[in-house]
C-alpha cells in the first residue's frame, strides 16, 4: 500500500512501526503480569488465556505492517508436516536480524510460538524485551566462560544442570526452540574470513545445538530445519525494512531427532565428532538447496530446486 513512498522513507516507517508494536505489546505483557498477582481466581484465568495468545497479536500486527510497507512474494514448502501440539528444534541458516521477522511470520499458528535461549545477564540489560521474554516462558541459561572454569573446576556441569532445571514447565508445554547454527549472520567478509567450505553459509558450531539437545531431553521430539533464501546475493534486515524483498523462499524439513544426538558435547570427545559430521552433512545439503533456488529464474516454480535438493540429499544419504 504504501509502497510507492521512497525506500528509506519506507524502511523509517517500518522500524518506527515495529517499534511502536513492541513497545506497546510489551506494556500489555506487563498490565497482564501485574493482575495476575492479585488473587481473584477468574481474574488470573483471563489473563492466563490473553498471555498465551498475546505472541500471536504481536505477530498479526506485524503482518499487517509487512503488508503496509512491502510487496513480497512468498514461495514456502513444507508447512503441511506440523503440527500445534509439538515438541521442536528448529535450526536455521542465518543472514539478517528480519530472519525472526521471517520466520514468525512463515510459522505464526502452525507450531508453538518460537523461543530460543537468553543468557540470564540479558534478562535486566534488555530492560523491555528481556522482561518480556521472562514473561512469556523463554528459556533461560545460565553459561560459564572457559576463564570462569578454569578458576573454578567445581563449577564445570553446574550451569547445564541449572538450565536443566529452568527448563522442566517445557516438559508438559509444547514449545519450539530455535537456534542459527552459524552463530552470527552471514557476510561475504565473515564466509571469507572463515574459509568456509559452503558457497552460501558459514560453518556451523554444533555447540549450541548439542547443549539445547542436552539440556531439553526427552522434551524436544523433531527438528524442523529451515532454510531461508533471498533472491539479492547479499540482503539486510534494512533492505526488509524498506520493501526491497520482491520474493522470499522458505523451505521446510521436519527431521526426527536421533538418540545418537543426545550426550556430553564437552566431554565426549567421540560424541563431539559424530555430532559435527551429522550437522556438516545437513549443511551440505541445505548449501545445495541454496544453490538449486538461487540458480532457478523468478519464474521456475521453486519445488524444481526442492526436488534437486531431495535428490542430493538422498544421494549423500546413501554414501
Amino acid at each position: 500500500m504504501l509502497s510507492f513512498l521512497p525506500a528509506p522513507i519506507i524502511g523509517m516507517l517500518t522500524l518506527l512501526l515495529y517499534a511502536i508494536s513492541l513497545l506497546f505489546w510489551s506494556l500489555v505483557l506487563y498490565l497482564l503480569a501485574f493482575l495476575k498477582l492479585i488473587p481473584i481466581k477468574i481474574l488470573r484465568k483471563f489473563c492466563d488465556k490473553i498471555l498465551q495468545r498475546l505472541p500471536y497479536y504481536w505477530q498479526d500486527f506485524n503482518d499487517v505492517i509487512h503488508g503496509l510497507t512491502a510487496k513480497t512474494q512468498w514461495n514456502i514448502q513444507g508447512l503441511e508436516n506440523l503440527q500445534r501440539d509439538e515438541w521442536y528444534l528448529m535450526l536455521c541458516n542465518h543472514q539478517t536480524w528480519a530472519d525472526i521477522l521471517v520466520l514468525e511470520k512463515v510459522f505464526k499458528r502452525k507450531i508453538p510460538i518460537l523461543k530460543f535461549f537468553m543468557k540470564k545477564q540479558l534478562l535486566w540489560s534488555l530492560p523491555v524485551a528481556g522482561l518480556a521474554c521472562w514473561l512469556i516462558d523463554f528459556p533461560f541459561m545460565e553459561r560459564y566462560s572457559k576463564e570462569k572454569l578454569s578458576k573454578h573446576p567445581e563449577l564445570r556441569g553446574k550451569d547445564l544442570e541449572t538450565t536443566k532445571r529452568s527448563c522442566e514447565k517445557f516438559k508438559t508445554i509444547p514449545s519450539t526452540v530455535i537456534t542459527f547454527p552459524e552463530g552470527t549472520r552471514f557476510t561475504a567478509e565473515k564466509h571469507h574470513t572463515q574459509a568456509s567450505s559452503y558457497q552460501h553459509l558459514l560453518r556451523p558450531r554444533a555447540g549450541g545445538m548439542a547443549f539445547t539437545l542436552a539440556v531439553m531431553e526427552g522434551c524436544l521430539h523433531k527438528i524442523i530445519n529451515v532454510t531461508i533464501v533471498y533472491p539479492e546475493k547479499q540482503t539486510s534486515a534494512w533492505d526488509y525494512f524498506c520493501g526491497k524483498q520482491s520474493k522470499i523462499d522458505v523451505v521446510i524439513e521436519v527431521l526426527p531427532i536421533p538418540a545418537e544426538l543426545i550426550g556430553d558435547y564437552e566431554n565426549d570427545r567421540e560424541f563431539r565428532v559424530q555430532f559435527q559430521t551429522w550437522l556438516n552433512q545437513l549443511w551440505k545439503a541445505k548449501d545445495q538447496l541454496i544453490t538449486s533456488l538461487k540458480q532457478a529464474s523468478s519464474n521456475a516454480p521453486t519445488a524444481a530446486g526442492v526436488n534437486e535438493y531431495v535428490a542430493a540429499k538422498g544421494t549423500d544419504d546413501a554414501t
